[in-house]
């Protein structure tokens, strides 16, 4: 290697830590500590496999290691960080997110009675091509005053990208010029207008810098209305729907009242203060929120801001996200209208795991000693049927299934078996019972050529030696069977069998495609059915609760679920012998 491409790789590497080192000191700074720790993991994780000797190894495995941080090991620790906060639906924000949500968003500002308003103009400056831009001025007047504000420099987003919060300063126009930080603006009015009062004849301001802005809009000049496009699309939406404009102690913003023809005095309901409490001999600093108009401070319960009304009763306002412990974890138990669902539902995908992998196994392994017997002509032909339903998505097969086979009025089941012996249509959606058992059926269809194909290969492994001397021996079939083959077969088996018993207790596809969950519950406030499985209870949960959504009870269960998952698979190996060869 020469020292070109030394120099690069060194450069490369370089590059590479200062690119990491800014990303976790942004996300510090936006108090994503979370991500901003496992990246910092990973950068030392990575150094020391570029700099030691003895881990050498490790750097072919880097790019592989940082997805595997990025795409598990985060949002593992985000789920479990997540299931001690209330986070969901009126808790999405931090408290600081919530306060700076009181303190900026229009519904939160009041108009006295009989406000102060200005009509006002808009000067924007045209580019090369006499387009106009979003460089732009603000003429405010009355019959008396006049008073200019430039582009608002102050601008707050929220987390999709509004404008939520814009502030700009006006200054008094004086013998048609304003001076705004040691720079001086001049009305400009045609020649032939002597008058230097009332705004009817500027038709342009230029900076001293030589900088003009004409004349583009007004809401009550109809000759602009031409311009109203860009100002409603650009200007109003980008600055001026959340503008604050500040004169002396009055504070000025667009009013709904005037349909929003005119700034008018418009003021913060709720304003913030520091509370000093006093807890032993240590004095802690607390920010808390104040009604201005009632001068009370707003009360915060069950993580929300709550305010009092007319009668002196408190009304939620907003709440925000915080760690409630082990809330989430401990209301499966205490609370009996989300214990009764849950432990049902808890039972079921049990239930239904167990059960899909017994049917499949013996469905398939009952196909797969058919197969295997020598003396059978067509084995490719009947093999490729077989594996069909394992070949066609699964998410076609439940449709059919479900439309085709289970439809109550016109399925093929109902209508022409059914129907055809006289029998009663099954309501096999709408009924708890035969829904679960569509549900067994169609996963039994859906996964008997997958245990076909592993059992048969695994029955091909099984010496013949064997086989001949259990008939010398004078043993049956069934006893070859329960003594040569199935203890042979669980041997490679068995760990197929506990990745598909995992596989179906978190098998989303199929009950959300076939039932949705479906039929519902009664006596529950929480959206579950009672086909639903954990995973797919977590799913309504997050996001198709009737009373919002449940990121931080979902993530809860999503723990559950993970830690069932691995203690059954641990014992499941350890018992099964699944790994002697390997750990010998």
């Amino acid at each position: 290697m020469n020292k070109f491409t030394k120099f690069l790789i060194w450069i490369f590497i370089g590059v590479l830590n200062a690119l990491l080192v800014w990303a976790i000191l942004l996300l510090f700074i936006l108090a994503n500590y979370g991500l901003g720790v496992v990246i910092s993991i990973f950068l030392v994780f990575t150094d020391w496999a570029i700099f030691s000797k003895k881990a050498y190894p490790y750097r072919y495995t880097l790019p592989a290691l940082f997805f595997l941080f990025i795409l598990t090991i985060y949002p593992i620790y985000y789920t479990i960080d997540s299931s001690f906060t209330n986070y969901g639906t009126g808790h999405l924000f931090t408290r600081t997110n919530a306060i700076d949500t009181l303190l900026t968003d229009p519904t939160y500002y009041f108009e006295p009675e009989n406000p102060k308003t200005y009509d006002f103009k808009v000067f924007v400056r045209y580019d090369e091509q006499y387009k106009p831009t979003e460089d732009f001025l603000l003429l405010l007047y009355d019959e008396n005053n006049m008073y200019l504000s430039e582009k608002p420099v102050t601008l707050e987003y929220d987390s999709r990208g509004n404008l939520i919060y814009a502030e700009s300063e006006l200054f008094p126009v004086e013998n048609d010029e304003v001076n705004v930080n040691d720079t001086t603006y001049t009305l400009i009015r045609p020649t032939e207008s002597l008058g230097t009062n009332g705004s009817d004849s500027i038709i342009a301001i230029e900076k001293d810098s030589g900088i003009r802005y004409s004349y583009f809009y007004s809401p009550v000049d109809p000759l602009t209305s031409t311009n109203s496009a860009f100002y409603n699309s650009v200007l109003r939406q980008n600055y001026l729907k959340s503008l604050n404009l500040v004169l002396q102690d009055q504070n000025l913003r667009l009013s709904s009242s005037t349909v929003f023809r005119k700034f008018s005095e418009a003021y913060r309901v709720y304003d913030t203060s520091v509370k000093v409490i006093v807890d032993g001999e240590r004095e802690i600093y607390k920010t808390v929120v104040v009604n201005t108009l009632t001068n009370k401070e707003l009360v915060e319960r069950d993580s929300a801001f709550w305010d009092y009304n007319e009668n002196g009763e408190l009304y939620r306002l907003m709440g925000y996200k915080d760690y409630i412990g082990g809330e989430n974890f401990a209301k499966i138990i205490t609370d009996p209208r989300i214990s009764g669902p849950f432990f049902k539902i808890f039972g079921w995908t049990f239930a239904y795991a167990g059960l899909s992998v017994l049917f499949t196994f013996v469905v398939g392994l009952a196909f797969a000693l058919v197969l295997n017997d020598v003396n059978l002509k067509g084995k490719i032909v009947y093999r490729t049927l077989l594996i069909i339903p394992w070949a066609i998505p699964a998410f076609i097969s439940v449709l059919v299934w479900r439309n085709g086979f289970f439809n109550e009025t016109y399925g093929i089941i109902n209508r022409f078996i059914l129907g055809n012996l006289g029998i009663e249509p099954v309501k096999w959606l709408n009924d708890p019972f035969w829904a679960k058992v569509a549900i067994l059926i169609t996963n039994t269809w859906l996964g008997f050529p997958y245990m076909m194909t592993i059992n048969l290969g695994s029955l091909q492994s099984i010496p013949g030696e064997l086989y001949e001397a259990a008939v010398i021996d004078g043993a049956t079939r069934w006893k070859q069977f329960r003594q040569i083959t199935l203890p042979l077969l669980m041997v490679a088996v068995a760990p197929l069998l506990v990745m598909s018993f995992a596989f179906n207790f978190n098998n989303f596809t199929l009950i959300y495609l076939l039932t949705g969950g479906g039929p519902a519950m009664a006596g529950t406030n929480t959206p579950a059915g009672s086909t639903d499985i954990l995973i797919s209870y977590v799913y309504k949960l997050a996001f198709e609760g009737s009373q919002g959504q449940d990121f931080g009870f979902a993530s809860a269960i999503s723990m559950i679920i993970f830690a069932i998952i691995a203690v059954f698979s641990y014992f499941n190996f350890r018992f099964s012998g699944s790994f002697e060869e390997v750990s010998r």
